[in-house]
């Protein structure tokens, strides 16, 4: 068949691959070698949304990078941390206000299994695992465990009060 402007036979750039029986893996790398130029790389490409609490600001969940967030004390959603033994689940990780009120960031799944049952227990200042009971020290260190002999430390975080004691910034 001619190409014939008059006619209405035209094809979509991504229906002519798609004919030559290309898949879409294929056309995705096709794409972002640059050879259609689709996937230029771009430096004024917005970050990603990273939380949609605005009291949270940077990365709070470990599939997407590095921990690295800062937590607003005075937004609604995290002034609960202002209060001793108070804490709050921000994406990958559990921050608490501990005795004393040392702040604490750990992973928030449980070693044993990796589900979401721990929170903070002032009383025994510990962490606890309510799905299967293991007990994890505000070092990460296990107290008690569950899931036998050689259970994994909790992952614990750098937790940083700033000076007005309004922003708390978790790191790696």
């Amino acid at each position: 068949m001619q190409n014939n402007p008059t006619t209405n036979d035209s094809m979509k750039r991504g229906e002519f691959l798609r004919s030559l029986g290309l898949s879409s893996a294929a056309l995705m790398a096709f794409y972002c070698m640059g050879t259609l130029s689709s996937c230029s790389g771009s430096d004024d490409d917005p970050a990603p949304a990273v939380n949609s609490s605005a009291g949270l600001t940077g990365n709070a969940d470990t599939t997407k990078g590095a921990i690295n967030f800062t937590l607003d004390l005075t937004n609604a959603d995290f002034k609960a941390l202002k209060t001793e033994g108070q804490y709050v689940k921000a994406g990958s990780v559990i921050v608490a206000n501990t005795k004393g009120n040392k702040y604490v960031a750990i992973q928030r799944l449980c070693s044993h299994e990796l589900q979401d049952g721990i929170s903070y227990r002032l009383a025994s200042d510990d962490f606890g695992c309510s799905v299967h009971g293991s007990v994890f020290a505000t070092n990460g260190a296990v107290k008690v465990a569950v899931g036998g002999p050689g259970q994994p430390a909790m992952k614990v975080y750098k937790a940083t009060l700033s000076t007005d004691g309004n922003k708390l910034q978790v790191s790696e």
